[in-house]
C-alpha cells in the first residue's frame, strides 16, 4: 500500500529493530514497559518493537485513517489486542490526553517530522527518565556517545540542548550500528503548555535549526 516507502522489507525491519538496540543501550539493557510509535504509518518500527518487547504495552499513533485501519487489522491478526493499541489522532492533540501524557518509557520516531517538531510532539508522552529514539542520517559513531560534544556538529544543530530543554529533554548521544539513531532523554516533566496547538508546532518551531525556512514561510507539519 506504499506506507513503508521504497526498497525491500528486510532492511526496513532491521532498521526498525535498531530502535530497540538504541533504547536498550540507553536503558541499561532493560526492556521498556510502555512504548509509543509516533506517526506509526505502516507499522514500522511499532509492530517490530511489539514483537521484540513481548511484555510491553505499545501504542501505535497515527492520524491517517487508511494507515490506522491497516494497523488495527495487523494487531488483530497478531492477537495483540490486550497490549497493543492503535490511536487515530494528531500527536499535538494526543499529547494533551491525560491517560497518555507522561506515560511512556520509550517513544520512537521513524520519519515523523523535523527535529523541533518531533521533540515537541514526543516530550509530552515521556515520563521523566524515558527515552526518545529518532532515526537519523547515516554517519557517526558506532555506540552511544557522551551527550556533550560527541554527537557531532550536525546532530548538535538538529538537537541543541538549549532547545530540547524547553520541553524537558536532553541529548543522550548518537547510536549507530547498521543505521543511525539519535537518543534523547526526558530529564524533567514536559511543561503543560506543550504541545502547542495543531499547526503552530510546525509554523513556529520550538527552536531554530538548519532546515527552518525563512520567516513567513510555513512548512508542512506532521501528519500524525
Amino acid at each position: 500500500m506504499g506506507f513503508l516507502g521504497p526498497g525491500p522489507l528486510e532492511p526496513q525491519v532491521a532498521h526498525a529493530l535498531g530502535f530497540a538496540e538504541a533504547a536498550e543501550s540507553a536503558l541499561a539493557g532493560l526492556p521498556p514497559g510502555a512504548v509509543l510509535d509516533l506517526g506509526s504509518g505502516g507499522g514500522l518500527p511499532g509492530l517490530a518493537l511489539g514483537e521484540r518487547w513481548a511484555e510491553a504495552e505499545v501504542v501505535l499513533l497515527d492520524a491517517n485513517e487508511r494507515r490506522t485501519s491497516l494497523l488495527e487489522e495487523a494487531v488483530d491478526l497478531l492477537g495483540w489486542r490486550e497490549r497493543v493499541s492503535v490511536i487515530r489522532q494528531r500527536a499535538e492533540e494526543a499529547g494533551r490526553v491525560r491517560s497518555l501524557r507522561a506515560s511512556f518509557d520509550v517513544v520512537v520516531a521513524r520519519s515523523f517530522g523535523p527535529p523541533p517538531v518531533t521533540a515537541e510532539c514526543a516530550a509530552p508522552f515521556l515520563r521523566p527518565g524515558g527515552i526518545l529514539v529518532v532515526s537519523e542520517p547515516p554517519g557517526g559513531p558506532s555506540r552511544i556517545t557522551a551527550p556533550q560534544g560527541a554527537c557531532g556538529r550536525e546532530a548538535a544543530e538538529r538537537w541543541p540542548a538549549s532547545g530540547l530543554a524547553m520541553v524537558g529533554l536532553e541529548p543522550a548521544g548518537r547510536f549507530r550500528r547498521r543505521f543511525g539513531y539519535q537518543v534523547i532523554r526526558q530529564v524533567a516533566s514536559c511543561p503543560e503548555r506543550y504541545p502547542r496547538r495543531v499547526g503552530l508546532v510546525a509554523k513556529r518551531p520550538l527552536y531554530p535549526w538548519s532546515g527552518t525556512p525563512p520567516l513567513g514561510r510555513a512548512r508542512t507539519g506532521p501528519d500524525s
